[in-house]
């Protein structure tokens, strides 16, 4: 029996780990961006006392464009109307299916300020004002690994409704 010397086991260890560090690189390139779009937007209510509360309803759809499932976490973001930043936006976990989608519903409460108070009126009254949402995620790919991503545009549009005040 041939025992391999030293040398061939370090220069084995050292192309196995070359061979190994220039699949990242490949990796990187096979993993897509899972996107959003907003399927609806919808203000429920707005409570203009003490404290003054916007509710609104976000109905996103989240699609996962990679051949493996997906588990996004830390979905963190920054609700704009009409280019202001209106209010945080954290939802929770959502699994997706490998080249599929989920719709997940993000209600928030947002505070109304002095400065934001028009555009409110302006969207309760059943005005067109553009949105978008700004944050950040982490995908959990399994063997593709855990790349995270942001922060960028997670989506934008119209907010249109019905009036919901004169």
């Amino acid at each position: 029996m041939i025992l391999p010397t030293r040398f061939a086991l370090c220069a084995l260890l050292t192309a196995a780990v070359l061979g190994l560090s220039s699949c990242a690189p490949a990796l990187q390139q096979v993993i897509k961006v899972p996107t959003f779009s907003v399927v609806q937007t919808r203000l429920t209510g707005l409570s203009l006392g003490s404290p003054a509360i916007a509710r609104v309803t976000l109905k996103l759809r989240i699609d996962n464009p990679n051949p493996v499932p997906a588990r996004l976490a830390n979905i963190n973001a920054h609700f704009y109307l009409n280019g202001s930043d209106v209010g945080a936006v954290d939802l929770p976990n959502v699994n997706l299916p490998p080249r599929g989608s989920a719709d997940q519903d993000a209600f928030l409460e947002i505070p109304v300020s002095f400065q934001n108070t028009a555009i409110w009126l302006q969207v309760a009254r059943g005005r067109e004002m553009p949105y978008r949402l700004d944050g950040t995620f982490t995908a959990d790919l399994g063997a593709l690994g855990k790349p995270s991503f942001g922060p960028y545009t997670l989506t934008q549009g119209l907010f249109q409704q019905p009036a919901i005040l004169p």
